[in-house]
């Protein structure tokens, strides 16, 4: 007898209709004898949601101590290096339970988080470590050993960072564009990617999060990757400067980023709203060369980044939110790249995290996200809430849709916000 038997799943990509079953954890084949029944009724169902990219040290910390009067990215690190002196452990903890809670009921269930290290008491990566300890297998959790304030050109960051190593960090970060100057950007990638190589662990840098068509390290992370041998192991985040490079050249780096098969990640809710401050008119976009990377085989995710922080003082955690974001930012919206941003947070991260025995498989592990939408294109267009998410057969967060009517020609009448109710071509 199966343990759980969903009836009526419409799987994302092929639009197909069929019933799951999931017996000790694991998908298997359908039968008829189950202990539970969910009818699901042609609902979309996806793999987990990933997060490729959040800070979770400093979720919920916005206006603390000082409101981000101008909005801008250098105000929001200003603030950021204030409030890093109050930190505790248990305010961190604290926080980022919370906000792991919210995106587990967004069916979020792997998570990569950036930790500022520029603190000599590694406060912040000491509590995300106990956190991921406790927390277990509730929600996987990868944590970036990053120098918010630069490797070089920050006291002692050097070893700060192999400090950050030693007591658990799973991948390498940085920021090159941060640092005071060229020089010591490049040699910040370098000693970035040594300390990667060393430990065999993964990379993920914040490269060119800036306007200026002058920062340009994220070749230099090309470089490396193919030096060392780190190809599928290099995750580049933000790259917003290439929005603004000559075609020639950003031609020759997405190419090179291409080879040495890097992943990307673009953060549509901060930087839409932290890019081109120094402009006037027009107002640059000030995302990295999402089509033009994915063109060229590479593989681009889409980041979250803060929720309620000096950066970005909205969000409440879920990546379908960021997605569809990205719809309208990014140019997406034609008819097939509105189903690509549903993979861009689920399968694409998934490759950039190397999760192993991720999707939908039968014999692989039953997690899933069941969404309140008929397919991917309403999924992004209604942001609805995720009707059921289940981990290793579990269900983990559990939403009951709500139920508007309205009263229409002296009647009341159902909205379901739909074409037509549960046709798969409403929701693509």
């Amino acid at each position: 007898m199966l343990d759980l038997l969903l009836t009526g799943a419409r799987l994302a990509g092929s639009g197909e209709v069929r019933d799951l079953g999931v017996r000790d954890g694991v998908l298997v084949s359908p039968e008829p004898e189950a202990r539970e029944v969910i009818a699901l009724g042609g609902a979309l169902v996806t793999p987990p949601l990933v997060e490729p990219h959040i800070h979770l040290d400093a979720v919920l910390t916005e206006g603390q101590p000082r409101p981000n009067l101008s909005g801008s990215l250098f105000e929001g690190i200003a603030i950021w290096g204030e409030r890093v002196k109050s930190l505790t452990i248990e305010d961190v903890k604290a926080r980022v339970r919370q906000v792991l809670r919210w995106q587990l009921a967004n069916g979020v269930q792997h998570v990569r988080s950036h930790v500022d290290v520029c603190d000599p008491h590694l406060r912040a990566l000491r509590a995300l470590v106990q956190l991921r300890e406790e927390i277990g297998d509730q929600i996987g959790l990868q944590l970036v050993a990053f120098p918010q304030q630069g490797v070089l050109s920050f006291p002692g960051g050097q070893e700060l960072m192999r400090r950050a190593v030693a007591l658990g960090a799973d991948v390498i970060g940085g920021i090159p564009h941060f640092e005071l100057t060229r020089e010591m950007g490049v040699d910040s990638v370098k000693f970035a990617f040594a300390l990667a190589a060393e430990h065999g662990l993964r990379v993920d840098i914040h490269c060119d999060e800036t306007d200026d068509d002058h920062s340009r390290f994220v070749e230099v992370m090309a470089a490396e990757t193919l030096r060392l041998g780190l190809e599928g192991r290099v995750t580049a985040s933000h790259t917003t400067a290439m929005h603004s490079y000559n075609n020639a050249y950003a031609y020759r780096v997405i190419n090179n980023v291409a080879r040495a098969r890097m992943h990307m990640v673009t953060n549509p809710l901060d930087n839409s709203v932290l890019q081109g401050r120094f402009d006037s008119y027009p107002v640059r976009r000030g995302h990295t060369r999402i089509k033009e990377l994915m063109a060229a085989g590479v593989n681009v995710c889409i980041g979250h980044d803060s929720v309620m922080d000096p950066w970005y003082p909205l969000g409440y955690g879920d990546p379908l939110q960021a997605a569809f974001v990205l719809a309208h930012y990014g140019h997406m919206s034609g008819a097939e790249e509105l189903k690509r941003l549903l993979e861009m947070i689920t399968v694409n991260p998934a490759r950039a995290l190397g999760l192993p025995d991720y999707g939908l498989e039968t014999g692989g592990p039953a997690s899933l996200v069941v969404y309140d939408a008929p397919g991917e294109v309403d999924a992004v267009r209604l942001i609805p809430r995720r009707r059921l998410v289940l981990r290793r057969g579990r269900v983990v967060a559990r939403t009951e849709p709500a139920r508007t009517t309205v009263i229409w020609d002296g009647r009341e009448e159902p909205v379901d916000f739909l074409p037509v109710h549960g046709s798969p071509a409403s929701g693509g």
